[in-house]
């Protein structure tokens, strides 16, 4: 598959769909809505997510765009503490938890994938050979569905 909008890239996707449940989780609980301060933190770190994989597809260079991919990277695992706390203060429950919790690991896991890819896309062969020994397995079938093309800027 040919990557010709950020939109294509599925850890994007997977972004939206956890910025849309972070939005209704905390909209549906009052005691979180009026937390301004908590709402506005796992808010801005779901949408830094998909906000920053944009902006690095926009960059020019694909180093860029990997230093942008662990910045959302980054905001992933934020969203994923800011849910301990979203727990521990009964804004969501268990089941609610786990929901969010597994879809922003799905994000996490995607850009993994891709940044592994767009690391080793340039390597000889007998480099990317060496690092497959030493992958687990669900990184190999990560790998093996974010296997695409970027557009060089």
């Amino acid at each position: 598959m040919k990557i010709t909008t950020f939109e294509d890239i599925k850890a994007w996707q997977a972004s939206r769909v956890l910025a849309k449940m972070v939005y209704d989780a905390v909209k549906s609980n009052r005691d979180s809505s009026n937390d301004y301060k908590f709402r506005e933190q796992i808010q801005s770190a779901a949408v830094s997510i998909m906000s920053n994989i944009a902006e690095g597809f926009s960059r020019r260079t694909t180093k860029e765009f990997i230093q942008f991919l662990f910045i959302a990277k980054g905001s992933a695992a934020e969203v994923q503490s800011q849910l301990y706390v979203a727990l521990d203060q009964r804004y969501v429950n268990e089941e609610k938890f786990k929901e969010l919790y597994s879809k922003s690991d799905e994000a996490a896991r995607l850009l993994s994938g891709f940044i592994r890819y767009l690391l080793n896309k340039d390597k000889p062969q007998e480099f990317k050979d060496l690092n497959k020994l030493n992958e687990p397995k669900e990184l190999k079938q990560l790998k093996e569905l974010e296997r695409c093309e970027v557009k060089e800027g």
